[in-house]
């Protein structure tokens, strides 16, 4: 008798996962815990072991379709499982042989929704009576719906007759033309990672109502202390010492001070976490990973280093776990290593706030002095918070972006410790 395998919970808060790629087929040998399967949550693939050695019998869900955790994903014929008769067999449900198109088999097709779809078509206003499912048995998932959207071709409630406005005239159509290229244009493929993002990301613009602020940094001092120290910690620790971890250090601290910031929004409750875990931004040629720093407010600036050079090199070798990218509560944005000097970046959903820590410019700044003001050629650093406007407010956010200056433009020599 077959055994089912269903999605695994793959994170926290982690509701359906999206099979971008099947590794095995029907009749294919696999061995417990051998991976069966490419699985997209929130900005990374992750892989599918199976749970038992044996027979892969049948794969229930298509490649590109998103399920909820707990649906059965394929069935496989467990090694050491002996059948106990035919009458056994005759207990297990048999698919169900395939009918003509009617009136009493349609609504049980079109009624299993599952909560992602009908949340989205409740915000787009989308009929799904009149939408074609391509899960199995017709199921309509969250691709399905996500492809109406792009594609502009909504259909609405009573879309057979629609509503006159007061002047009598048919309200005109609001669905975009597709978007055509042309010869020589060079279509991209979109990979599973780059999908996840632009929902992510679009889910972030759609539920949070931004805000943002910027301060300016003077960290001549700071420069000046890591110019001093990279050559000696390179040598001693095997990786380069950089401005981040010394970002990262101000920002926690200030975080401890005002934990505002270091929340979620709940709808009905406003969560305020208790630990601090740093999530990063960290690029690739094609795709962006956020991975975690757990309990940065325990860690010293080598400690730091340390992290973010081994989360870097994970991202970059493809060697990133998903639970390297869980529990993250605030997000900064090194922004400025590639030369950013202002940008107003997305929140990381469902975080609070996201700092971006721009690229540190020399130039001409007015300073005072005892003998007056004075012109000096200083090293500025723009540091850029976006806010959840749900969560947070100009008073707290500005005492935050403060708290952080004073803490970076106190730092030298005498003030801080690598170790």
């Amino acid at each position: 008798m077959a055994t089912e395998m269903k999605m695994p919970q793959l994170g926290e808060s982690v509701t359906e996962g999206t099979i971008s790629k099947w590794l095995v087929s029907p009749g294919d040998h696999v061995n417990k815990y051998d991976p069966i399967a490419e699985v997209m949550t929130d900005k990374v693939n992750a892989e599918v072991p199976s749970s038992y050695t044996g027979i892969i019998k049948e794969l229930l869900v298509q490649e590109d379709e998103t399920v909820e955790v707990g649906v059965v994903i394929c069935t496989i014929d467990v090694e050491g499982t002996e059948p106990k008769g035919e009458q056994q067999d005759a207990a297990v449900p048999q698919p169900e042989p395939t009918k003509p198109e009617s009136d009493s088999a349609a609504p049980s097709q079109k009624h299993r929704y599952s909560p992602a779809v009908l949340k989205m078509s409740q915000e787009h206003g989308i009929d799904l009576t009149q939408v074609t499912g391509s899960g199995k048995g017709g199921r309509i998932t969250r691709k399905d719906i996500q492809k109406l959207i792009d594609e502009g071709t909504v259909p609405v409630a009573n879309a057979e007759a629609p509503a006159r406005s007061e002047t009598g005239t048919e309200p005109k159509s609001r669905t975009a033309e597709p978007i055509q290229s042309t010869e020589g244009d060079l279509e991209i493929p979109i990979s599973g990672v780059r999908k996840a993002i632009a929902a992510n990301m679009v889910k972030s613009k759609r539920e949070t109502p931004h805000a943002w602020m910027t301060v300016e940094v003077d960290v001549t001092n700071l420069v000046r202390y890591r110019d001093q120290q990279k050559a000696a910690f390179k040598e001693k620790e095997g990786h380069s010492l950089t401005f981040l971890p010394f970002f990262i250090k101000a920002a926690v601290e200030a975080l401890k001070e005002y934990p505002q910031l270091n929340a979620m929004w709940a709808e009905d409750k406003i969560i305020q976490k208790k630990d601090i875990h740093i999530s990063l931004a960290v690029a690739t040629e094609d795709a962006l990973f956020v991975p975690v720093i757990k309990h940065a407010d325990e860690k010293s600036i080598k400690g730091l280093a340390r992290e973010v050079n081994e989360l870097a090199m994970k991202v970059r070798s493809g060697k990133l776990a998903q639970t390297d990218m869980q529990g993250g509560t605030f997000t900064i944005n090194n922004t400025g290593s590639f030369g950013s000097i202002l940008s107003t970046p997305i929140i990381n959903h469902p975080q609070a706030a996201i700092l971006s820590v721009e690229s540190i410019v020399k130039r001409p700044v007015v300073i005072e002095s005892e003998s007056g003001d004075m012109i000096a050629i200083r090293s500025m650093v723009n540091l850029c918070l976006s806010l959840d406007h749900r969560v947070l407010d100009g008073l707290v956010c500005g005492r935050f972006l403060a708290s952080v200056k004073q803490r970076l433009e106190q730092m030298n020599a005498e003030t801080i410790s690598l170790y």
